[in-house]
């Protein structure tokens, strides 16, 4: 599971999404992609969910990237206890995503089998997401 190995603070606010993904958007590695369209929170556990479906069908072909990290603490109080008495302690991370940001990129596979892929991995995720292609991809050079 992806999770830090140290941090300024155990803790975080919650924070919010408003506003696009600028950084991380474009194609910076692969050749197929998968964008998110809508904003939340991805776990740990959804990611690695995903990256093994992605893996599993390419049948470890190809090259994959996963280019989000969760790097937000996420703190829950225990199951019966009463309001007050100050913050939960860290349960789980996250990685925070907004419209526009690419989850993982590949390369090194047909487009069918790379597709299909991103497909398996956005079912793993709590966000709505497309697949995507870099322009020109998979074409070989033509003279």
């Amino acid at each position: 599971m992806l999770a830090p190995k140290k941090l300024k603070y155990r803790k975080r606010f919650k924070g919010r999404r408003a506003g696009l993904a600028w950084r991380g958007s474009a194609f910076a590695f692969g050749d197929f992609g998968l964008q998110a369209t809508g904003r939340g929170w991805i776990t740990a556990r959804e990611i690695e969910a995903a990256r093994i479906a992605l893996t599993r069908h390419i049948k470890r072909g190809g090259r994959v990237w996963v280019r989000i990290f969760p790097d937000k603490p996420l703190s829950k109080k225990p199951a019966e206890t009463r309001m007050g008495k100050g913050k939960g302690n860290p349960e789980t991370w996250v990685a925070v995503v907004k419209p526009g940001r690419m989850i993982f990129e590949m390369e090194g596979v047909e487009r069918s089998v790379g597709l299909e892929a991103l497909r398996l991995a956005a079912h793993k995720l709590s966000v709505p997401t497309q697949p995507r292609e870099r322009a020109g991809a998979g074409v070989t050079g033509a003279a």
